[in-house]
């Protein structure tokens, strides 16, 4: 990775312009490929159609899989679009990683702990405003003193341990496969020829591992994230 964060102060708050130049192109490439896959839609798929459409059923099979069916049809769409931006994130800072005078530019947003815990920090309000929206204001609280009111603050651990580790899972494998992406890289450089024989085929094979971990981590975040929501709506 190229260094520490490149960040700038205003109104004397501390902006984090890695994060934001990540995160834009992350958007953008998410846009342009979900658009462009979704340009000529026909009845009968081809092309760039059908990998549209395997990501749509996977998400949505992820929902239904977690969610009650009168409930399910409300997040399909927002899973979908988590999942595909997550991943796309995720695998960013395997293909660009741009530093310049000691500072990161460009890298995977979710190898910073900042983004992965918003992320988390969204999942679980929403997780909450699903419960409140379904269950009511009053029937929603009764749940934190189920089967009895002692349960009140093992419950709050619980909350607090899903939003930490939802947040932190992500972060931790993303965040440690760039690094020893680095590792790698430079000691191929270290030595000449003989330390490039050795790293460079270990760093294509940790590259392509680390796609599918990228991979399996958007798919947990987004799977947690269901049950959580579930969980809210069902009052279990």
């Amino acid at each position: 990775m190229g260094g520490d964060a490149f960040t700038f102060e205003l109104f004397g708050l501390t902006f984090n312009w890695t994060n934001l130049i990540s995160g834009t192109i992350v958007f953008v490439i998410t846009f342009s490929l979900l658009f462009g896959l979704s340009r000529h839609l026909q009845m009968k798929p081809t092309g760039g159609q059908n990998v549209l459409e395997w990501i749509v059923e996977f998400t949505n099979g992820i929902v239904r899989g977690q969610m009650p069916s009168e409930t399910s049809g409300f997040y399909s769409f927002f899973v979908f679009v988590l999942f595909v931006f997550l991943f796309i994130s995720n695998q960013l800072g395997l293909i660009i990683q741009f530093g310049w005078n000691g500072h990161e530019i460009v890298k995977s947003p979710t190898a910073d702990p900042v983004v992965t815990m918003t992320l988390a920090l969204c999942a679980v309000t929403l997780s909450h405003f699903a419960g409140v929206a379904r269950q009511g204001v009053k029937g929603y609280f009764a749940d934190y003193f189920k089967p009895f009111s002692l349960m009140f603050p093992i419950k709050l651990v619980e909350e607090f341990s899903n939003f930490l580790t939802l947040g932190l899972r992500i972060f931790g494998n993303i965040y440690a496969g760039e690094l020893l992406l680095k590792l790698l890289a430079g000691m191929a450089f270290s030595h000449g020829i003989p330390t490039m024989i050795v790293s460079l085929p270990l760093e294509i094979i940790w590259q392509g591992f680390s796609v599918f971990i990228g991979a399996i981590q958007a798919y947990v975040f987004v799977t947690l994230t269901t049950v959580y929501i579930s969980r809210k709506v069902t009052g279990e």
